[in-house]
């Protein structure tokens, strides 16, 4: 296993970064992050209602019939896409890197208990985000608990 995100703390609240390196151009990466078809196969809840412009909104439903909203505070193609939800921020940033790019991955959030979860999710979705890049066919892996328990003993060292 490779790609494992860190955990800081920045002005009070908790961050999760990952960071993912990809052969391909940061023009193609930010298309595939942001196509509604592939982002609702990627991103928990996401409807593909997306209106991809700073102050546009972002549709997710959970499944139980609560329907929300992301607001999108930065849209920077090919470079930035960040949207608050709810009280957590999300900031995707690709920067050009040897022969192709970086994709930095970062969750602000508060409740500290969640970290671990939060952590082995993302790393999971961020799996199938690569899977799509790649133009391969998602495939969900059965790690979820795996990555619980490496989260659990790594992401409090620093």
């Amino acid at each position: 296993m490779r790609n494992y995100g860190s955990l800081y703390e920045k002005e009070g609240r908790h961050v999760l970064v990952f960071e993912r390196n990809y052969p391909f151009s940061p023009e193609k990466v930010f298309r595939d992050l942001t196509d509604p078809d592939y982002f609702t196969q990627w991103y928990p809840f996401a409807t593909g209602d997306m209106d991809l412009r700073v102050g546009g909104k972002i549709k997710f439903d959970d499944g139980e019939g609560s329907i929300y909203e992301a607001v999108i505070t930065e849209f920077n193609p090919p470079h930035s896409f960040c949207f608050r939800e709810i009280d957590d921020l999300l900031e995707i940033r690709i920067h050009v890197a040897n022969q192709g790019c970086t994709l930095t991955f970062s969750h602000t959030f508060d409740n500290r208990e969640m970290a671990i979860y939060t952590a082995a999710g993302w790393h999971r979705c961020l799996d199938v985000l690569g899977q799509l890049i790649y133009g391969r066919t998602v495939e969900w892996e059965d790690n979820a608990l795996e990555l619980r328990e490496y989260y659990k003993t790594n992401l409090y060292k620093k």
